[in-house]
Formats: structure tokens, C-alpha cells, sequence
């Protein structure tokens, strides 16, 4: 395959990161990184490739016009994967202002300066502009949940987003496709389940287990803790999403899943059960009810096991029951299947966040300290 550069919104992002490592280290492509570093981005996440010459990072805002015109003309992209968004349940709950203005209209703005990137290369090189691919990332939320425990998602699914951030993507996805419709932009769309692995962001609910139980903080599980969600380690998505971008159709939507199927509750007692193997719970010496950098503060009883502090706490407001993803599609048409298990990609997991404690320790020093989001309604 003809090496092609890639332009990516988002890529200090959880998963953009990933794809941005997956091209630099297993593929001859370039890599232009766009990302406006909010709290979620960090250029840390990209330091195993950011001496690369096939990669180039650039400061802006999908919903600068001006800047991403420049960004094209600069560097002549032959595919977009545009995976910018603010992405966090609960903060859309907080505030869902964000989430409309990074997820729809900086998806608009980015679209149209695509498109207008596209029309020039027509006139310019029409070989290039043949080729060119916008694919947008999205998410399995927008489906709102399943009921039962059979049913899966599949690229017909209706939309019906529960959460002000799904809603915010679901807009996101029919602007791609009418641009697709209308303009002939050449799109394609990926809907994933929940991702995890390293340089997750931690108020997401895998590290957050993670990091609460090393701090000897309460694990909180919303509810009964039988949602259920599937999962799909972060590096499977990536290969799966440069796999879509480089053989998709166009005008196709692939739905990207894990087989992994598990309640939230069985997810944080398998965290714990992995974390009680490899770092024993009495090493931490007690149990703590918030920070335990003040002893004082915290409630003094010896841990038997890290599941002594699961606690059940009132459910997210809208909080959608099931995801499933049916991802026979991808599999049957381009011949993408998950490498890693569930089990194998959470103990990976977990031992990377064991293994690089500086990394999130400088990540806790910001803004966000694992405190709960989304329940001022």
C-alpha cells in the first residue's frame, strides 16, 4: 500500500493516541495530529512517537475554519479521521454546551473545510482526490440501549441517543452523511462499544477502578451495577479504524465491537480480583472514604480484598441499560476481529497503569481528581 498522510482531530485523545501510535509504529504512513488539548488531550500519550518524522502535531480547533484551512493546504491530507469530541457521559450531563459545540458544530466546520479541500483537489489531482476518505468516528450510544439480552446493535439500528453527549454524536453522524449525500464528500462512519487499555483518561470507568483502588478509595458502581456494555480494547479499535479508512466503502457505516459483554459490576470485581493478585490489598493498610494522602481522614479497617470498597451509589440520570454490538459487517467485509479478550486486555491494562505511574499521576494533577461528575441535575 502507497504510503498516505493522515490527518487526525483528536489525536491526543485516548483513542486517537492509540491510532496515532498504531500508524507511526506498524505502517509507513504520515501523521498530521490536530488537536486543541483540552483537559482529555495530552501529548504524553504520544511520546513514544513524537520524534518521528512522519509525524507532525498541530494546535487548533476543529472549530477554527481559518486554522483548518490552513492545516489542509499545509499538508494535503489523503484521509481525515476525525475523532475530536468531548466524550464523557457525565460531564455532558453537567454541561451539555461543550458537547454541542465541539461534537456538531466543530464537526460541521470540519466537513465543510474537508469538502472544500476535496473540490480543489479535483481541479488540482484528480488521482488524489479519488482516493481521498473522511471517516468519522462515533460511538455505539447513539442507539440508545437494547432491551433483553439478545438483541445487538447493527449498522441499521434506529437512533436513539439518551444522553446529551450521545445526542450531541448522533447529530455528528447524519451531518457526515449528508454531506456524503448532498456534496458527494466521500465518507464512511464507525460506531464503536466502549473502549479501554492505556492512556484512558481516568474518570472513565476502567481506570477510575484502577486508580481508586490503589488510592484505597471507594469504587463507586451506579446502581445495581447490572448495566451492561461491550468492550473493546483501545488497540484493537485502532487497527480496525485504519483498516476502515484504508479498504471501507464509501458511504458504508461498520459497526466496531469486542464480543466482550459484561455488567459494570462484574467489571470492577474482575479489576479487583486482578489487583488482589497482582498488588495486595493489605499492602495498603486501610480503607480509605476519599483522599487518602491525610491518613486522618480516612476510615481505618484493614482490606481483605479491593472488592471491600465497591459501593453502590444512586444511578446516572438517563443511564442506558445495555449496549451490543454486532460486528459481523467489519469482520465479513474487511476482515477485522478483535485480537485481544477481555481478559487479556484488562490484566494489559492494568498492569500498564502499574507500570507508569507518572503518567497518570501528572494526569490527576489537573483538573480533574476523580471526584463524581454528572449528578447536578
Amino acid at each position: 500500500m502507497n504510503a498516505k498522510t493522515f490527518l487526525i482531530t483528536g489525536g491526543a485523545g485516548f483513542i486517537g493516541s492509540a491510532v496515532v501510535r498504531e500508524l507511526i509504529r506498524n505502517t509507513s504512513h504520515r501523521v498530521i495530529n490536530v488537536d486543541k488539548l483540552t483537559y482529555a488531550g495530552n501529548l504524553e500519550s504520544l511520546a513514544s512517537v513524537d520524534a518521528s518524522e512522519r509525524y507532525t502535531f498541530e494546535k487548533a480547533d476543529i472549530c477554527d475554519s481559518a486554522a483548518l484551512q490552513r492545516i489542509f493546504t499545509a499538508h494535503q491530507p489523503d484521509v481525515v479521521m476525525h475523532l475530536a469530541a468531548e466524550s464523557h457521559v457525565d460531564r455532558s450531563i453537567d454541561g451539555p454546551a461543550d458537547f454541542i459545540q465541539t461534537n456538531i458544530v466543530g464537526t460541521a466546520v470540519l466537513l465543510e473545510a474537508a469538502r472544500s479541500y476535496w473540490k480543489a483537489l479535483q481541479a488540482q489531482n484528480a488521482t488524489k482526490a479519488k482516493a481521498f476518505r473522511f471517516h468519522h468516528i462515533s460511538t455505539d450510544e447513539v442507539y440508545g440501549d437494547l432491551e433483553g439480552t439478545s438483541d445487538l446493535f447493527t449498522e441499521e439500528t434506529p437512533y436513539a441517543p439518551s444522553s446529551p453527549y450521545s445526542a450531541s454524536k448522533a447529530s455528528s453522524d447524519h451531518l457526515v452523511r449528508a454531506w456524503q449525500r448532498t456534496y458527494a464528500l466521500p465518507t464512511l462512519v464507525t460506531n464503536c462499544s466502549n473502549n479501554y487499555g492505556p492512556y484512558h483518561f481516568p474518570e472513565k470507568l476502567i481506570p477510575l477502578m484502577i486508580l481508586n483502588a490503589l488510592a484505597g478509595k471507594p469504587l463507586p458502581v451506579y446502581g445495581d451495577g447490572q448495566q451492561i456494555r461491550d468492550w473493546l480494547y483501545v488497540e484493537d479499535h485502532a487497527r480496525a479504524l485504519i483498516k476502515v479508512a484504508t479498504e471501507g466503502s464509501v458511504g458504508e457505516t461498520y459497526n466496531i465491537g469486542g464480543h466482550n459483554e459484561q455488567t459494570n459490576l462484574h467489571v470492577v470485581e474482575a479489576i479487583c480480583e486482578i489487583l488482589d493478585e497482582l498488588v495486595p490489598s493489605e499492602t495498603l493498610g486501610v480503607r480509605g472514604e476519599g483522599n487518602t494522602s491525610n491518613p486522618s481522614q480516612a476510615q481505618r479497617s484493614p482490606l481483605t480484598t479491593y472488592k471491600d470498597l465497591i459501593t453502590f451509589v444512586t444511578d446516572r440520570p438517563g443511564h442506558d441499560v445495555r449496549y451490543a454490538i454486532d460486528a459481523s459487517k467489519i469482520e465479513r467485509e474487511l476482515g477485522w476481529v478483535p485480537q485481544e479478550t477481555f481478559e487479556t486486555g484488562l490484566r494489559k491494562t492494568i498492569q500498564w497503569y502499574l507500570d507508569n505511574e507518572t503518567w497518570w499521576k501528572r494526569v490527576q494533577d489537573g483538573s480533574y481528581q476523580g471526584e463524581r461528575l454528572g449528578v447536578h441535575v
